[in-house]
């Protein structure tokens, strides 16, 4: 019997596939970092940047108002007042429904930026010299010029009293008596100690008027003793500075003093 032959099958052969990458290299490129601009920034740290480029000090008693550009002061108040908004959620007042606490944020950011602190953001007032022409050379008392000015520790009033004396020399210029107070004003109205502020104010009078010698004597009243802490009303802070003459000669400075008591 013949033998039955049993096909055989032959497998077929795919052709051959192009081997590629299957993930192709990345290229180690540099990412670009973004520009920073000033779109976007609050303007209390536009400022602050400028400061800190010139490595300029910005402490509470400071005056900042050369990196300061003009029409900047309205931005700085409504920040503030921004701000200060958040504070009074913080103290849990309803601003929303209290009629006492509605635009409380805007009335106080406008307080300090151009009353209180005012001294802090605007230019030194412009002081008018006028030449010793009667070559005066006598003591001269200009005061008590009331002052208003914050404690930098609580931010609490400073109300008080300002006397100053000036001994002219022949050489000296003279400025007009309202020029006294223009300047203690916008020495006092920033954020500050008593005992700096008084220095402050002798060392621009000596410099503008060049005299023999001058006197400041400050008598204050200090809420944040008086209001908070040890609550004490009857507390008053009074200091004094002599410079040139009035700390070298005795007479003068009793003259000067004990005028100031008939005041």
């Amino acid at each position: 019997m013949p033998t039955k032959k049993t096909p055989t099958k032959t497998a077929s052969i795919a052709p051959a596939k192009k081997v590629t990458n299957a993930t192709p290299a990345k290229k180690t490129t540099k990412k670009a970092t973004p520009k920073k601009s000033d779109a976007g920034t609050p303007l209390s740290v536009v400022i602050r940047r400028r400061i800190e480029a010139q490595k300029a000090r910005f402490h509470a008693n400071d005056n900042i108002s050369k990196f300061i550009q003009p029409g900047e002061l309205e931005g700085l108040v409504d920040e503030v007042a921004e701000k200060m908004q958040a504070v009074l959620e913080s103290l849990v007042i309803d601003t929303e429904s209290d009629h006492n606490t509605k635009n409380t944020s805007q009335r106080v950011a406008k307080m300090f930026v151009k009353e209180v602190f005012n001294g802090r953001y605007i230019e030194q007032p412009t002081l008018t010299k006028f030449p010793n022409v009667s070559r005066l050379n006598e003591l001269m008392i200009i005061g008590p010029i009331t002052v208003r000015s914050a404690c930098s520790h609580h931010l609490c009033p400073i109300m008080g009293r300002i006397w100053i004396g000036v001994l002219p020399s022949k050489e000296s210029a003279l400025i007009g008596l309202s020029k006294y107070s223009r300047l203690t004003e916008w020495v006092m109205c920033r954020p500050q100690i008593q005992e700096e502020a008084v220095v402050e104010l002798a060392d621009m009078l000596e410099k503008k008027i060049k005299p023999i010698g001058v006197a400041i004597v400050m008598d204050a009243d200090h809420f944040c003793m008086q209001w908070r802490g040890v609550k004490d009303r009857d507390s008053k802070m009074v200091n004094s500075v002599m410079r040139g003459a009035f700390l070298k000669d005795s007479n003068l400075r009793r003259e000067f003093l004990s005028l100031l008591d008939k005041r």
